[in-house]
């Protein structure tokens, strides 16, 4: 297959003709564009009147069950935000750690430089089906299979994840120097004795990191899941949004955004570990939100 290479002065020109492209598929699925002209208004005035200023009472113990905790100072960990935060955190690390362990095999078995084209491609298949659909329908799946709870997030994510990471994990193991395999084969090891002996040892800081990246998309994700019935803070902002508590909303979505900031932070430095370059630049919080040529 003839590859198609767009040098600098034909990059800015194809960028434009897309760009004019999803303006005219836009321009037929929109009939109406007035209806954006008091969309601002509207903004504004529902943030003044439902959603500011937040109502940090979430952070505070609940009045029912009674949560005693020494000292007293860490009584906020008897609140539902806390509580809900913690079974999120909990729901991704498990579907995270279940999902690596069986996409591994999916994905050995996926890579074309390490079996037939019939086996490459049945297991792509299997992989593509389990990411065909996204993490929150999957969720929806199993609260009709077993009912409400953190036990239907956790099967739910971790379908998602052995998909999305049997995709990375195969383009992984494809991208590998071909004379490990050589060697292997040459010594008449088994495909088994070369997925433990040599695939594996070699793929294992991409393996690392994508599965720390994944846990931190699982913990994203897991924010939303909840609001099915399948554990986790989206539990209690579905709550909050029955009742029209806006300011309660607003306040976990606070919450969610400074945790998602922090597990970031740690999981690029933790990635950093992982990758082959030679010099490793310790992240800054800034980076974690800014692009790269700004926050130098």
């Amino acid at each position: 297959m003839k590859r198609i290479f767009v040098n600098s002065y034909s990059l800015p020109f194809f960028l434009l003709s897309i760009f004019l492209f999803a303006i005219l598929i836009l321009e037929g699925m929109v009939s109406d564009w007035g209806r954006l002209s008091g969309s601002l208004g509207n903004l504004t005035k529902f943030i003044q009147e439902s959603l500011w200023p937040p109502d940090w009472s979430v952070v505070e113990p609940q009045a029912y069950p009674v949560c005693t905790v020494y000292p007293t100072f860490m009584d906020f960990t008897c609140s539902t935000a806390w509580i809900g935060l913690i079974e999120t955190i909990k729901i991704a690390f498990v579907s995270t750690v279940f999902g690596m362990i069986l996409s591994l095999p999916f994905s050995l078995l996926a890579a074309r430089n390490l079996n037939s084209s019939w086996v490459s491609y049945s297991s792509r298949f299997l992989l593509a089906a389990f990411r065909s659909l996204p993490s929150l329908i999957w969720a929806i799946f199993f609260v009709i299979l077993i009912g409400f709870g953190p036990l239907a997030g956790v099967l739910a994510m971790t379908v998602y994840t052995v998909g999305y990471l049997g995709k990375l994990q195969y383009e992984s193991i494809e991208g590998m120097a071909k004379t490990p395999l050589d060697a292997a084969e040459a010594m008449g090891l088994s495909k088994l004795e070369t997925a433990f002996e040599v695939v594996i040892p070699e793929s294992a800081n991409d393996l690392i990191s994508q599965a720390i990246f994944m846990f931190e998309y699982n913990f994203r994700h897991g924010t939303v899941i909840g609001i099915v019935g399948a554990g986790g803070i989206g539990y209690y902002i579905n709550l909050y949004l029955k009742f029209l508590q806006y300011d309660k909303v607003i306040a976990y979505l606070i919450i969610i955004f400074i945790v998602v900031l922090i597990i970031d932070f740690i999981s690029i430095k933790a990635r950093s570990y992982f990758t082959e370059e030679v010099e490793h630049n310790s992240p800054s919080w800034i980076s974690v939100f800014l692009p790269s040529f700004i926050s130098k």
